[in-house]
């Protein structure tokens, strides 16, 4: 059971939002103030720790403080709770290390969204640092395929909303882009503002990175499609890890060359192709891209605009093609999703 610490001098507060976790299932412990929120860190072990920063004896600050001090603690998640909304509050609490804020008063809702990110991206970062240190000998986990995953762990992590705009066209990279969670999608758009998706990435994922290795300005934009963790690996170390590893190298120039592969793909698709196959191309890269394994039905929560722009075609011929899919039923369509009915006969209509 996952082990949650909450240190709250406000007692309302703490017994409301206990009985919250308790009925999520956590597994909860409680302490009035700083110095007996430090005693309960070190005997729970929590998974993750919410605390209010004003509180008497010592505040959240210092607590935070002295949890970065511990071997043992400071990997821990760590969510501030707190009324304060000052610019400058947030600024120090980020500074100190703080993962997260919720200001008072918040809403169950709002209570359980922060904690469910803040865990899966703890739980993300544990097993990608499982996979370096499990390698058979030391000498395997100095390999710059190693040293990639470790920067992709250390860096600042950054938090991008919904439809949030990552990097322009036409600026300048300053680093290569890991995405920890969420969905992203690269587009190229015209002077009359039509886009055109040329890409989709998922956790694990690395984007930005021609515009890096070619040194020139981005060549596309960069969105995210759902709330997405970030993190910035700095061109500095990018740079000095492709020039010093040939591993890392060879990689991203696979990488490279598959991009532009797929890249000739899509021309070659909007030039000669259907629209129905061109729909179902979009349908299915979708599917082949984000479907999890196990997973038996297979939902595309997207908007009807966003699903266009991956099959290069107006909003008003996508919905019509969907409307004849959705009739020989090949899939399931409501707005703002679609659903695979049909993987083989979606398949057959690419050939």
């Amino acid at each position: 059971m996952t082990r949650i610490l909450l240190i709250e001098d406000n007692e309302q507060i703490r017994d409301n939002a206990q009985e919250i976790l308790q009925l999520a299932n956590y597994e909860v412990a409680v302490a009035a103030n700083g110095k007996e929120g430090y005693a309960q860190a070190l005997t729970f072990n929590p998974d993750l720790i919410i605390c209010d920063i004003m509180m008497p004896v010592l505040d959240g600050y210092g607590l935070l403080h002295l949890i970065n001090k511990h071997e043992q603690l400071k990997a821990i998640p760590f969510i501030f709770l707190t009324a304060k909304t000052d610019r400058a509050d947030f600024r120090k609490g980020m500074e100190l290390g703080a993962d997260d804020y919720i200001t008072k008063p918040f809403t169950d809702l709002e209570l359980m969204t922060a904690i469910e990110s803040r865990l899966k991206k703890s739980s993300f970062i544990k097993q990608r640092l499982g996979d370096i240190l499990i390698q058979e000998d030391f000498e395997a986990a100095l390999s710059g395929q190693d040293t990639l995953l470790q920067l992709t762990v250390s860096e600042t992590m950054s938090s991008f909303k919904k439809k949030q705009r990552i990097y322009g066209e036409g600026s300048y990279p300053h680093g290569l882009f890991y995405l920890v969670s969420g969905k992203v999608r690269t587009y190229k758009s015209n002077e009359n503002g039509k886009e055109l998706t040329t890409n989709l990435y998922t956790s694990g994922d690395f984007f930005g990175y021609n515009a890096l290795i070619e040194n020139t300005a981005y060549k596309e934009s960069a969105e995210t499609l759902e709330n997405s963790e970030v993190n910035i690996i700095s061109r500095e170390d990018f740079t000095s890890l492709i020039q010093n590893n040939k591993e890392v190298a060879g990689r991203f120039i696979k990488l490279l060359a598959r991009n532009n592969t797929e890249k000739e793909s899509q021309l070659i698709s909007l030039a000669y192709n259907s629209l129905r196959k061109r729909v179902a191309d979009a349908i299915m890269t979708l599917y082949n891209k984000y479907k999890e394994a196990g997973q038996s039905d297979f939902v595309i929560y997207m908007s009807r605009e966003d699903l266009a722009r991956i099959a290069g075609t107006t909003t008003e011929s996508l919905i019509r093609t969907l409307a004849d899919f959705k009739s020989e039923k090949l899939i399931e369509a409501e707005v703002g999703y679609v659903k695979v009915l049909n993987e083989q006969k979606l398949k057959s209509l690419l050939n």
